[in-house]
């Protein structure tokens, strides 16, 4: 008996030593993998269900599945581009079109299309899937600039099987803009500015992110200017070359975050055009309207209160407690685990979504970009947490696609 329990004892050490000797990007792809396996799994379900929709046939395939809501717009522009001339609606209004939708993500789709001869729904699951992994990879490294490895390699695991993980699998540009985004994040950290500049310009033409970074990195070089006051001199220096590159970088971003307003304004002659075709999207919610920043989410909640069943002036006072207790937890001791630059990017990023974003089902998915905020959940070191907390994202994947994604007739909850 003992010499078995021995031996049993010998080959767990055994296989803790192998695990501990395997390479962090090996422990990565299998985690990716195995998530994969899960939220595909889920989307399986559903498409076996999946009704007749404006996009498919009943019971699609996985491709043509994923392929749906803002997918058809990534289609059109691979295939056609962007119109000339913009479509207007009866009463004289910028229609829904494809100047909503940044170019590069379509891009890349089309290249490979022209190479492998593959169907839309095809190439772009699989461009989605290998930017995905990469971002993955990405992540992980971002993480260790700032958690120990183990808090890191948890980091990845919740962002492989958060709730809107889906999102890394289907014909949308997010995976794309994950990469660049947690690219982007790495390189500020580590203070390889003139590097950031190809990662920003490409980033702001794959989902719109140039001025929110532009706001990072204002925050980022108001920091470290502080940081560099005489009684900090010998804490944190910020010589002049890297206040030159920072302030050039911040610029840059901030004409990066205009770039798209200002192609759409040339090839259609309207200088409205990009703004006029996002409040088209708006329009089905609360009308026609200005883009005044940080009203919209004042216009929602009288939108919203009769949904929630509550008054008006009792869900903009939930609003406001719920970003003031947002903002407040990171600037708590526990959130500055994870270091300044990453946190200034979630304020930042809040901020910007705060500013021009009318606040529905989307919501969900345009949080995404806040993943850095994953660090703060990896943290606790308890089993426990750490499994109920998979299981519940996990679950969340069930939520989201059932809320947001497969085509139940409601169709007021696009992802």
């Amino acid at each position: 008996m003992r010499a078995g329990a021995a031996c049993v004892a010998d080959r767990a050490l055994t296989l803790s030593a192998r695990y501990r000797r395997t390479p962090w990007w090996v422990k990565v792809i299998v985690i990716f993998a195995a998530s994969r396996v899960v939220t595909t799994a889920i989307m399986l379900w559903f498409a076996a269900r999946q009704g007749t929709n404006a996009w498919t046939a009943a019971h699609p395939d996985y491709f043509d599945f994923a392929a749906i809501w803002d997918g058809h717009w990534y289609y059109i522009i691979s295939v056609v581009g962007y119109p000339t001339s913009l479509p207007l609606t009866a009463d004289g209004n910028i229609a829904e079109n494809a100047w909503a939708f940044m170019p590069a993500y379509p891009a890349v789709v089309r290249l490979f299309m022209e190479l492998t001869g593959q169907s839309f729904p095809v190439v772009a699951v699989f461009v989605s899937v290998g930017f995905a992994l990469a971002a993955a990879l990405m992540f992980y490294k971002l993480m260790r600039l700032v958690v120990p490895a183990s808090t890191a390699l948890f980091s990845v695991v919740l962002f492989c099987v958060a709730p809107l993980s889906p999102i890394l699998q289907v014909t949308y540009a997010e995976p794309m803009h994950l990469l660049l985004l947690t690219l982007a994040l790495y390189l500020l950290i580590r203070r390889s500015y003139w590097m950031l500049i190809p990662v920003i310009a490409v980033m702001s033409l794959t989902r719109p992110s140039g001025l929110a970074f532009a706001l990072t990195m204002l925050l980022h070089v108001a920091h470290r200017w502080w940081m560099q006051r005489p009684q900090a001199r010998n804490r944190q220096a910020f010589p002049l070359r890297e206040r030159v590159a920072s302030i050039v970088v911040g610029l840059f971003s901030a004409l990066c975050g205009i770039a798209w307003l200002l192609i759409a304004w040339g090839v259609t002659g309207s200088l409205e055009a990009y703004t006029r075709t996002e409040l088209a999207w708006r329009a089905a919610y609360i009308g026609q309207g200005e883009l005044v920043p940080f009203t919209a989410w004042v216009s929602a909640t009288s939108f919203w209160a009769p949904w929630f069943g509550m008054p008006q002036p009792l869900l903009l006072l939930l609003l406001v407690i719920v970003v003031t207790g947002f903002f407040a937890l990171l600037a708590s001791p526990w959130s500055r685990r994870i270091g300044v630059d990453l946190r200034l990017w979630i304020v930042s990023y809040s901020l910007y979504l705060l500013a021009v974003f009318f606040p529905q089902s989307s919501i969900f998915r345009l949080l995404v970009p806040l993943f850095p905020a994953l660090g703060l959940l990896a943290l606790p070191k308890s089993k426990t947490y750490r499994v109920l907390l998979v299981a519940l994202c996990i679950v969340g994947q069930v939520a989201w696609v059932d809320i947001g994604w497969w085509v139940d007739g409601v169709d007021w909850t696009p992802p």
